[in-house]
């Protein structure tokens, strides 16, 4: 069943805040100079070549190397949805058509590599930044809204997400065989497989053994896992569309008796499964949507669902810890527009709560590079089915830009070196 098509994804776009008009803008235009200087400053490697409003062109940076991106500034006023709002402020302005680029990806990679020298540029400020946390509070992943904010993501319709993911329904980084080859490079299905096995072969899974996967999506590990064991497994949401999708997918299973999908909330596993525990854990880019509040939650039900000595397979996403507290105190675009509730790792922070709880982690392999590579071929696939007229009822064109720009985002951020994708391995040494 997937949402009514009156409804798809009017929640993500309809956050549109304007600012200021063109009389205020050309009367701040002296004063917009001024940020362009501090973001001549802040451009320690690669820059920008500059259109400007008044037809201007200007060079920023430079100096060293390092991309270089080319942008058309259409307006003022994006400088000061970027001033106000940072990151989810650029994105209105982008919207809003004050700003372009031929390729905002390398802009994107550019403002991650120079995150530092940059200091607060791309946060927002004043009470925009006051709002941006009230409204962001207020979405947070208590037990009574973090289903909410699932549905708001994922509940935009099976049949959204099938036209551009690859045949595993795996909405995560893939682990590629060389995550710098372009072109005609290995398919992502491909790759997706190998990410699902690599995280299967830390679980040391045999015949017998009882699985839990926090986070299951739409099923493509637990497929895979019972192609590969004859295994118990419990799998769980907090999305009708993927628990319907999951257990569809693996119906034709052999042994498809053993497996269920529940809609369960990871706080209230151990209500339900009382004493009994399981030999391992996966969680593939789940903890993103937890929030830094609920980390401990999150791995207390870890290590109390773990047998002793028994293993979980983490995938995760983190954010460079020289950044983290400024990313922590304010809202981005990705947790204005995409992801409500949603905050990216500090791992010394989480880190450190796992090994208070008695979680040796270990064998941790990072692959930020592959997941460039993923959200691009993520991207191709999604504009090729727009431009096919594939894409079902309810999505806008207004929408169409925000999702290509929501990749693109991202994928700049991983390449750019300030977040990262990781595989590691928590072994439960206490009982």
């Amino acid at each position: 069943m997937n949402a009514p098509a009156s409804n798809r994804a009017r929640h993500l776009t309809r956050q549109r805040i304007a600012l200021g008009g063109g009389v205020l803008s050309r009367l701040l235009a002296p004063s917009m100079h001024r940020v362009l200087d501090r973001l001549d400053i802040g451009l320690a490697e690669g820059g920008i070549e500059a259109t400007l409003p008044d037809g201007e062109f200007r060079i920023l940076g430079c100096r060293k190397p390092g991309p270089v991106a080319q942008v058309d500034l259409a307006d003022w006023r994006a400088l000061l949805h970027l001033i106000a709002g940072g990151s989810a402020g650029w994105y209105r302005a982008w919207d809003l058509g004050q700003w372009s680029s031929p390729d905002p990806v390398v802009l994107f990679d550019l403002f991650m590599r120079n995150r530092l020298p940059l200091g607060q540029s791309a946060r927002s400020r004043g009470p925009w930044r006051l709002l941006g946390k009230l409204r962001h509070w207020l979405r947070d992943n208590s037990p009574a809204k973090a289903r909410r904010n699932i549905e708001y993501h994922y509940d935009l319709g099976n049949d959204f997400y099938e036209l551009w993911l690859d045949e595993t329904m795996s909405y995560s980084s893939a682990l590629f065989a060389d995550a710098r080859a372009e072109g005609d490079g290995e398919p992502l299905e491909s790759a997706q497989r190998r990410k699902i096995d690599a995280l299967l072969d830390r679980l040391a899974l045999e015949d017998g053994s009882r699985l839990l996967e926090i986070g299951c999506g739409w099923g493509g590990l637990a497929a895979r896992a019972c192609e590969r064991f004859a295994i118990d497994y419990r799998g769980i949401t907090l999305s009708v569309e993927q628990q319907r999708a999951a257990e569809a997918r693996t119906a034709t299973c052999p042994e498809a008796s053993r497996l269920a999908f529940t809609l369960t909330d990871y706080r209230d596993v151990l209500k339900e499964e009382g004493a009994a525990r399981f030999d391992a854990i996966a969680s593939v880019e789940m903890v993103e949507a937890v929030g830094q509040k609920y980390w401990p939650a999150y791995l207390d039900s870890i290590a109390a669902n773990l047998k002793p000595g028994g293993r979980a397979g983490l995938q995760y996403i983190r954010i460079a810890d020289d950044i983290f507290e400024s990313y922590a105190s304010s809202a981005d675009f990705i947790q204005t527009y995409i992801f409500p509730g949603g905050m990216l790792l500090s791992e010394s922070r989480f880190r450190a709560l796992a090994e208070e709880r008695g979680l040796r982690w270990t064998d941790q392999r990072d692959m930020g590079l592959d997941y460039a590579r993923t959200l691009k071929l993520w991207r191709e696939r999604f504009d090729a089915a727009v431009d096919a007229g594939q894409l079902p009822p309810g999505f806008d064109d207004r929408f169409v830009r925000l999702w290509r720009y929501y990749l693109m985002y991202c994928e700049g951020g991983f390449r750019g070196g300030g977040i990262d994708v990781a595989q590691v391995t928590l072994i439960k040494e206490r009982p």
